[in-house]
């Protein structure tokens, strides 16, 4: 039997077109947030990129996809699973039902710093698409910026 994971996604696979091209069969189930974490952007001036850090009070909106195997399989690769991110599960909700979903969590030891800009513009496409507030993603980068 193949089992379909569900995934969230905070940062560049927000973007719908970016996920067509990596995932073609993976399907968006619906929106969240994950609460009492930030979002923050780590790896280095220029070259960063997004992770989620526990912050009391915190608000991360996330999109849910479902993924083929072969989907994942993929992603772990783009992700570079498990060396640069590992791989927790969280209760998330979706239009009020609980769900048990994947997510990437950067691993320890890289500095703060800005995003390229190819990379901070693709994933703020995501967020506007999704209608995603914009000012979570402006002060992940005023904060992972000035550290």
């Amino acid at each position: 039997m193949n089992e379909k994971t569900l995934y969230i996604a905070y940062g560049s696979n927000l973007n719908i077109e970016q996920m067509a091209q990596r995932c073609p069969s993976a399907k968006i189930v619906g929106e969240s947030t994950i609460e009492d974490y930030q979002l923050l952007f780590r790896g280095g001036s220029g070259r960063a990129v997004a992770t989620i850090e526990k912050q009391e009070g915190g608000k991360v909106p996330v999109l849910i996809w479902q993924l083929e195997e072969s989907d994942e399989e993929i992603l772990d690769r783009y992700e570079g699973y498990p060396f640069f991110y590992r791989k927790e599960w969280m209760d998330v909700f979706v239009n009020e039902e609980r769900m048990k979903a994947m997510v990437y969590i950067m691993n320890g030891g890289r500095v703060l710093g800005a995003p390229s800009q190819l990379y901070y513009d693709t994933i703020l496409q995501g967020y506007m698409s999704a209608g995603f507030a914009k000012s979570i993603l402006e002060d992940a980068l005023r904060v992972s910026s000035r550290k």
